[in-house]
């Protein structure tokens, strides 16, 4: 079984997969609920701070977060790969500019998560690093990148998303279920991205079968469990589970935690990436 690095921002911890992430099992994706009115107001002195991060997937619930984090005055960080979406499209084509142009202008945080959702495999002894990607033209097949070719596929998010926006992206990066290794992590630094992982128990547990881990345990577990500087991470929607975690826990999470004092950031306010915002 593969180990995946997770970085909390502080000391690194190792999980075990719980299963195989991201794998896009063909399940149709479930509706977005409809957001309650009610908006909430922000702490008025925070006991702690947490760090809210989505990557892109199936983009079943992007509207959804949109709405609560604007609900309950939340700022995130958004991690962009090309995925395929329930629209038929993918998330970084030109009908997406409208949603990511949007998400600028209310002062969101954004970074790659590679152009085709590249997971790293293994690195070779030849110096090469071998990855696989889920889309794009070599979508599912092995391929051998070195470190200047593993740092255009970060870059490729940028200047997509550059010309979806005019803006560039935070210099932040987050490899695809996690799997990091010495090589990639040091192609991205060399090229002006810092890995970005989460906390253990900022594994929101989205991609998990739904009928094993119902959206109430989840919750009970991210509110018992998160503590003031936890990295928290959660998809724009999942192919493979039933029940979607977002319309169910997205909104009682947030509230649950401001009702505990918890104030949110971006990552450029987290400690270990706050001196590191200058654009690669």
């Amino acid at each position: 079984m593969m180990k995946r690095f997770i970085f909390a921002g502080h000391a690194p911890a190792m999980l075990l997969c719980a299963s195989a992430m991201l794998s896009p099992a063909q399940a149709a994706a479930p509706a977005a609920a409809p957001v309650a009115p009610a908006a909430s107001a922000p702490p008025a002195a925070c006991k702690g701070t947490i760090y809210m991060t989505f990557d892109t997937g199936s983009q079943s619930q992007a509207q959804l977060i949109a709405d609560v984090l604007n609900k309950r005055h939340v700022k995130a960080t958004f991690f962009l790969a090309n995925e395929k979406t329930t629209r038929g499209d993918y998330s970084l084509d030109p009908s997406w500019a409208p949603y990511w142009k949007a998400r600028v202008a209310e002062g969101h945080a954004f970074g790659t998560h590679t152009f085709d959702h590249v997971y790293w495999k293994k690195d070779l002894a030849n110096g090469l690093i071998q990855v696989k990607p889920q889309f794009g033209k070599d979508g599912g097949k092995l391929a051998s990148f070195t470190d200047q070719q593993f740092c255009e596929e970060l870059r490729r998010v940028d200047t997509r998303f550059q010309e979806l926006t005019g803006h560039k992206l935070d210099p932040f990066w987050r490899a695809p279920g996690g799997y990091t290794s010495p090589r990639t992590l040091a192609a991205g630094s060399a090229c002006g991205y810092q890995h970005a992982g989460w906390a253990p128990a900022g594994y929101s547990g989205d991609e998990l079968p739904s009928d094993k881990y119902p959206n109430a345990t989840l919750l009970k577990k991210a509110l018992a469990n998160l503590r003031s500087g936890d990295i928290f991470i959660a998809h724009m929607g999942i192919w493979s589970r039933k029940d979607a975690w977002a319309p169910a826990n997205l909104d009682a999470l947030i509230s649950g935690l401001q009702d505990k004092g918890f104030c949110f950031a971006t990552l450029r306010e987290h400690p270990a990436y706050a001196q590191k915002t200058g654009q690669p």
